[in-house]
Parts: structure tokens; C-alpha cells; sequence
């Protein structure tokens, strides 16, 4: 099988990866925030290791946005505060997957927070199926 360059697809030295993203790390130099260049450098990173046949898994933060155990600090309901940095990590993911898709690749955002509109109910055997179906 071949990449989408016509290159001859090398062997995959890894079946299954997850991958652990600070939201900081999708702020680049900015510090907090978006950065769209930085997500999408991130997007063909993770589109390369997908076309290698890898079934990639991706754990997202949201500390670019709100950083829930910061604002518990500061005086505010800690359930609260970690309820905002769930819904900052569901923002994050929405972008990620926003730039995974325009490099081709198929994703699911899935989220322990019920938000059917936007994201799947996280349920590990469905998320280890949705691995699967992509399987080289």
C-alpha cells in the first residue's frame, strides 16, 4: 500500500498510540488561545503517523484556554472550575478535529461531559472499535 504521495507505505513500528496534547501546546507563542498554524503543523504531524497505518488516539488539555485547578485557587467552586477547563479541552478538541479533517483525516471527539450535538459519550470499547475500523 502507498502513502498519498505514491510512496511505498514502510512498516509501522507501533499498532496503537496515544498521543497527549497540553492545550498550551496549541497556543504556540501566543500563550493562550488558538494558534491556527500550530494546530495545523500538529494535523499533518498526526495525518503522517495515520497514513503509516498507526491507530492513533489523541488526549487533548485545555490550560490554553482555562486552567480549572488556577481559578479554584482564586476563590471559585472547584466543580465549577473543573467543569470549565472539560468544556475548554471539548474546544480544543473541536479545533483539532476541524484541522484533522481538512488533512484527511477521519476523527471522533468523545467527551465524559454529554454534549450530543457536538461529541460522542466516551465509552472505551467504542473508542477502541472506532481504532479498529480505521486498521491499514
Amino acid at each position: 500500500m502507498a502513502t498519498s504521495d505514491g510512496k511505498p507505505r514502510p512498516s509501522k513500528p507501533y499498532k496503537r498510540v496515544l498521543l497527549k496534547l497540553s492545550g498550551e501546546a496549541l497556543a504556540g507563542d501566543q500563550g493562550f488561545g488558538i494558534n491556527p498554524g500550530v494546530i495545523q503543523e500538529i494535523a499533518k504531524g498526526v495525518g503522517r503517523a495515520v497514513e503509516f497505518g498507526v491507530e492513533l488516539g489523541i488526549v487533548i488539555g485545555g490550560g490554553n484556554i482555562v486552567r480549572g485547578v488556577a481559578a479554584s485557587a482564586s476563590g471559585m467552586d472547584r466543580a465549577s472550575a473543573d467543569y470549565m477547563g472539560m468544556l475548554a479541552t471539548c474546544v480544543n478538541a473541536l479545533a483539532l478535529q476541524d484541522s484533522l479533517e481538512k488533512c484527511n483525516v477521519d476523527t471522533r471527539v468523545q467527551t465524559a461531559i454529554e454534549m450530543a450535538e457536538i461529541a460522542e459519550p466516551y465509552i472505551r470499547r467504542r473508542a477502541i472499535r472506532h481504532l479498529e475500523k480505521n486498521a491499514w
